[in-house]
């Protein structure tokens, strides 16, 4: 299934549920050692505990955070590098929808905040590591709702946008643009970045919906992938030599696919990566 990963250092968000639990698991078997990030004490716990049983021995641990907050972003990975003296994968893979407009203490839309703030703030938080252990990859979970999306750079809170399955959307074709321009800074450093669709997956995702759309969620769970299916294409892109200096990609199903046109234009690549970085500033 993927390269040996004996020593090597994992960091993941998401890692509680679902696709990003199976991940960690699979990687932990691998050899991995995993550090999470969750919000979740109790689910945090229980997921470490689990990382435990299968690799005994091996120091897992797991840190606290609200990602949908700036501070809270930036403290958690600040805490990591402080902690590890090299990352050789980082797994952006956190991420939520509403049903309703949340605006966060920062002043951004829940969905933006989570989805992709936090998975810009966290890899900048670790480049460093991430860059000094040589071979480093960072692969960040999208999904095929990027195609829903719409990038409207007068509307990057959406304002004027209903919130749900659009502004989710809006968030994965941010997802990956994020990929392609961090690709593309990173090149010549040995540190790839690639991005993946996992598939439609029976997980805890759309719990916090709530009304119909939580509902209509549940019921399309009854055909959906399982979350060891969903997690494959995460597990290859961490630990696959087949894609070692492979970078920024799309993939699904274990392979590179072609996104939408929207989510090639490495104009609003650029310009989103600039944007971003403005919001992330607002917290110290």
């Amino acid at each position: 299934m993927g390269a040996e990963m004996n020593g090597k250092v994992v960091v993941i968000t998401g890692a509680t549920s679902g696709i990003g639990q199976v991940a960690a698991e699979r990687l932990a078997g691998m050899g991995a050692r995993v550090v999470q990030i969750a919000r979740d004490r109790g689910r945090g716990e229980a997921a470490l505990a689990r990382l435990r049983e299968i690799a005994p021995g091996v120091e897992h641990t797991v840190h606290y955070a609200d990602l949908s907050v700036i501070s809270e972003m930036k403290r958690a990975a600040g805490e990591i590098a402080a902690a590890e003296a090299r990352i050789d994968v980082l797994i952006n893979n956190a991420g939520a929808m509403f049903s309703r407009r949340y605006e966060t203490a920062d002043g951004l839309e829940l969905t933006f905040a989570l989805n992709h703030v936090a998975y810009f703030v966290i890899t900048q938080g670790l480049m460093e590591r991430l860059k000094s252990s040589g071979a480093a990859r960072i692969v960040s979970t999208a999904s095929d709702a990027h195609k829903m999306g719409t990038l409207d750079f007068e509307d990057l809170q959406s304002v004027k946008i209903r919130p749900g399955f659009k502004v989710y959307g809006t968030s994965k074709l941010c997802n990956i643009l994020f990929t392609r321009e961090l690709a593309r800074r990173l090149a010549g450093t040995g540190v790839t970045a690639n991005c993946l669709h996992p598939g439609f997956v029976a997980t805890r995702f759309g719990e916090a919906t709530g009304g119909l759309m939580s509902l209509g969620i549940g019921i399309a769970k009854r055909f959906a992938l399982t979350p060891e299916d969903g997690a494959k294409t995460l597990v290859y892109l961490a630990s696959s030599e087949d894609v070692a200096g492979v970078s920024g990609k799309y993939f699904h199903e274990c392979r590179a696919i072609a996104p939408s046109a929207a989510a090639q234009d490495d104009g609003a690549a650029q310009r989103l990566w600039e944007e971003t970085s403005k919001a992330a500033s607002m917290a110290s």
